[in-house]
């Protein structure tokens, strides 16, 4: 049986360990290794996630009898009732199991208890995390080039969906 449960800083190592699983999968076929492992420790590092909490952003942990999963992160902006999905991340054994669209369906029941008129998000261009948000009813609606340090860009679709 699956759980959502809210994340603390005590949860800040299993979320980095997911972090440093999923990430190679994901993407080291779009970074550099160099840029990978700068980006991981840059976002992952407990200063970081800290931050991320005092901000308001929600950590979301998903868990079944053997472990977790998963999470999400999301922050909610009620001066343009918005929710933004700022991170979304499955074990890759845990992937193509509805892992992930158990924790965005659960963000977008926070996005609506918090008057959310949408939920909006970013995903790197080259990510096939896109075309699971286009069947989970996001849209694209531009791009982005975020420069994160060091000269590397995150190189990004927007993406939103309208409750």
């Amino acid at each position: 049986m699956n759980q959502i449960v809210h994340a603390t800083n005590k949860d800040f190592t299993l979320i980095r360990e997911i972090a440093y699983q999923t990430w190679p999968v994901t993407y080291s076929n779009i970074l550099s290794e160099a840029q990978l492992s700068f980006m991981l420790g840059k976002i992952y590092s407990d200063e970081t996630l800290s931050e991320n909490l005092k901000k308001g952003h929600q950590f979301l942990l998903l868990k079944d009898d053997t472990g977790c999963l998963g999470f999400a992160a999301c922050e909610h902006d009620h001066l343009q009732a918005i929710t933004k999905l700022h991170k979304l991340y499955i074990l890759p054994s845990a992937q193509g199991k509805g892992a992930g669209k158990t924790l965005i369906a659960y963000v977008e029941r926070l996005a609506l208890e918090n008057q959310s008129k949408a939920v909006s998000l970013n995903v790197n261009r080259y990510n096939t995390a896109y075309e699971f948000y286009l069947k989970n009813g996001y849209q694209k609606t531009g791009e982005i080039d975020i420069p994160i340090g060091d000269g590397y860009l995150m190189e990004d679709y927007t993406m939103e969906k309208k409750l």
